[in-house]
């Protein structure tokens, strides 16, 4: 039997490949209240052309105005990777007490990798953390991304090679 964390990681992954159905870096977030899920977000940065387009913000937004206040007291948020120092400054900032995670982003999680913004003292409000909640689909999805992303830009790098030596 699936657990609770789960079951809304599971949501936060079908929210993952949404953006990766329409070539954005594949990470989803769903962020739940009293057993219900009140804001969905995936990333979108490059078909919004905006820095702020990142799947936890995404559903933040929503869970806010479905609450009707900034502070989202009693939630959780399930999000497919770490959180980065952004995102994680907004979830100290919109009182989330709990965040479940995916996976962990070595290069750029602010979530316990590269530092524990949720968990510092200095600030007024701390989140528990909770990672390796689905850790291999979460992480496999983001492999499978820059495989394909990787394998694309090569692909485009050869033909233009090869038209440069045709034009020759």
């Amino acid at each position: 039997m699936q657990s609770k964390d789960e079951k809304y990681m599971k949501e936060a992954i079908r929210q993952a490949k949404k953006a990766y159905g329409i070539g954005e870096v594949p990470i989803g977030c769903v962020i739940v209240y009293e057993d219900k899920i009140i804001g969905r977000g995936y990333n979108r940065r490059t078909i919004d052309k905006n820095t702020l387009a990142h799947a936890e913000l995404a559903a933040i937004r929503k869970a806010s105005r479905k609450m009707g206040d900034w502070r989202l007291e009693g939630c959780t948020m399930y999000v497919t990777l770490e959180p980065c120092q952004m995102c994680s400054g907004a979830i100290v900032q919109s009182r989330i007490p709990r965040v479940v995670i995916g996976c962990m982003n070595p290069k750029a999680g602010c979530a316990g990798s590269i530092l524990n913004l949720l968990r510092m003292e200095e600030f007024n409000h701390q989140a528990e953390v909770t990672t390796g909640v689905l850790e291999k689909e979460c992480s496999q999805m983001m492999k499978d991304f820059f495989k394909e992303l990787r394998k694309a830009k090569k692909e485009k790098k050869d033909k233009e090679q090869n038209k440069k030596a045709d034009a020759e």
